[in-house]
């Protein structure tokens, strides 16, 4: 059997929206939503929160989290990677408990709303092929690169991506241009090997296709306004509860 961790990243010191993870979305803390998830998932083993606050903690294990430990404050701060954090989490399990799994699901807060079955697909997708280290949720950028510029010394623009054949990208119709996928955050299926060997997708990463209007990734409190906004809509299918829970793991 695969054993598959679920690792759900919530540092106290956010800047943008203070106190975010913890802030009520549709009656429950921000965190809720990604513990809630991975429950969900027949295919996830075990759930961690890797934090370094015990109040966010304290929260996590109320919706079913496990926290055996608090993350240390060097890899809590803004510079800290989503590495720094996965490769403390899988050193301090191996370490403590002799615990090592195959695979690690990351399931940011920030990154509310998600698909019921996201998470088991994805692993099944992993599973079939060995071949994959990292499967990522996209969805189409809503802004082109190729049309985008790098201001260089002397205010002069300097485009930031260019095209074999076509000399000015920039000066196309957005539809001529590749299309663009954008890395929503919502959900990351790692081999553990690849953490371990020093990155957080390796050599084959495939792709997760997701609706645009599900990929909020909030760090603002306008992001939060809108998440609160989609919420009140429709979002709710894009969100597991309880009772989704109750079904997968029966």
């Amino acid at each position: 059997m695969t054993e598959v961790l679920a690792l759900v990243p919530a540092r106290a010191g956010s800047k943008g929206l203070p106190g975010k993870n913890v802030r009520l979305l549709g009656g429950h803390p921000l965190i809720a939503w990604s513990v809630l998830a991975a429950r969900s998932s027949s295919a996830v083993t075990r759930v961690i929160c890797t934090t370094d606050s015990s109040e966010i903690a304290a929260v996590a294990r109320t919706y079913g989290a496990e926290t055996p430990f608090l993350r240390p404050a060097q890899i809590a701060g803004d510079d800290a990677t989503d590495f720094m954090v996965f490769d403390h989490a899988l050193k301090w399990l191996k370490e403590n408990e002799n615990y090592r799994p195959d695979i690690v699901v990351q399931l940011r807060p920030t990154t509310p709303f998600r698909g019921v079955g996201w998470i088991s697909e994805a692993i099944a997708r992993m599973v079939a092929d060995s071949d994959i280290s990292c499967i990522r949720t996209v969805t189409v950028a809503e802004k082109t690169p190729y049309k985008m510029w790098r201001l260089t010394p002397g205010n002069i623009l300097k485009p930031l991506l260019e095209m074999s054949g076509i000399a000015e990208p920039f000066n196309m119709p957005r539809q001529a241009l590749p299309e663009v996928y954008w890395h929503t955050g919502q959900l990351d299926v790692i081999r553990v090997n690849t953490i371990l060997s020093g990155s957080m997708t390796g050599r084959r990463i495939i792709g997760f296709s997701v609706a645009s209007e599900s990929a909020v990734d909030i760090d603002t409190i306008d992001d939060f306004t809108i998440a609160e906004v989609k919420f009140a809509e429709n979002m709710p299918l894009q969100l597991v509860t309880m009772a989704d829970i109750a079904v997968n793991k029966s």
